[in-house]
């Protein structure tokens, strides 16, 4: 199976990572235009992916010798709707509603199917009127390290994104008495964490969520968007509402109950959101398109 595919993004994000395992999980047969500056690409020729630069000729030359086109964010969606020699699949990570405008509409009408990250995601594309049987839910994908993380660390992502939720937590660690620690390199400072937190205001899935589990870490996460179908709460991870309050109050029950939370929650990794069982998922939605 021949798939080309296509990421827009300019920085290593969750995205990024999970088109990284993807590609690498997919094996021989895929090829990846991204842009030729990005983090992205560098990643994906260190590791003998075929990267090449993404452009409006390269899309509609390689397309034509594809299988599929796989358009895995907001922008590379719009060019393959518009270029794409082949059927065309799109990821879709964010629970934002679709446009009501016309050119939004035919864009959105153009993909054979859609992977949505969550349940979550995919009522949104259900409400605007993508028809449920072009949607598959392919849940986020994370490597299980050979260990787990042993600290005393309570890690976040530093972000500056509004939607996030850093403000609240902020006041939380003022309330609660504690420091958090914000992290650029969430991967390796996890292994220092006792707890990672993830409050937000809206949110597709959140794959940083996923990679503090496989590594043992329990998560505080907001109770919002896809978050509650990969924490199950006072099991594998504390859901809390967006309240400076509750959320000093969860992170300090999360720190007393670590151990048994962080087995829990990289014991749902392993059962439900590996690597190998995303990449899989992904083979049988593009086998549903291929017929």
């Amino acid at each position: 199976m021949r798939v080309l595919h296509l990421d827009c993004g300019k920085e290593f994000r969750g995205g990024q990572w999970q088109v990284l395992a993807l590609l690498q999980g997919l094996g021989a047969g895929s090829t990846l235009l991204t842009a030729s500056d990005s983090p992205l690409m560098k990643a994906a020729r260190d590791r003998g992916i075929d990267a090449q630069p993404l452009n409006m000729l390269s899309i509609a030359t390689l397309s034509k010798r594809a299988d599929l086109t796989h358009a895995h964010d907001a922008r590379s969606h719009t060019w393959a709707a518009t270029l794409s020699g082949c059927p065309l699949v799109v990821s879709r990570r964010v629970a934002f509603p679709v446009g009501p405008s016309f050119l939004s509409r035919w864009k959105y009408g153009r993909a054979e199917r859609y992977l949505a990250v969550s349940e979550h995601v995919k009522r949104t594309l259900v409400e605007d009127e993508v028809p449920e049987t072009k949607i598959s839910v392919v849940y986020d994908g994370v490597d299980i390290p050979d260990g787990v993380s042993s600290g005393d660390s309570i890690v976040a992502v530093r972000t500056d994104d509004p939607m996030k939720g850093n403000d609240l937590l902020d006041e939380a660690a003022r309330i609660g008495g504690f420091e958090v620690r914000y992290s650029n390199h969430l991967k390796e400072d996890l292994a220092s964490a006792a707890v990672f937190v993830y409050i937000t205001r809206s949110e597709g899935l959140g794959s940083a969520a996923l990679m503090a589990m496989a590594a043992g870490v329990p998560v505080v996460a907001s109770r919002v968007g896809g978050l509650p179908e990969i924490i199950e709460h006072n099991k594998s991870g504390i859901l809390t509402e967006n309240d400076p309050v509750a959320i000093a109050a969860s992170i300090m029950t999360a720190c007393e109950n670590r151990v048994e939370l962080g087995r829990n929650a990289r014991i749902a990794v392993e059962q439900r959101f590996s690597t190998r069982e995303m990449v899989e998922r992904t083979r049988e939605a593009y086998r549903k398109v291929l017929g």
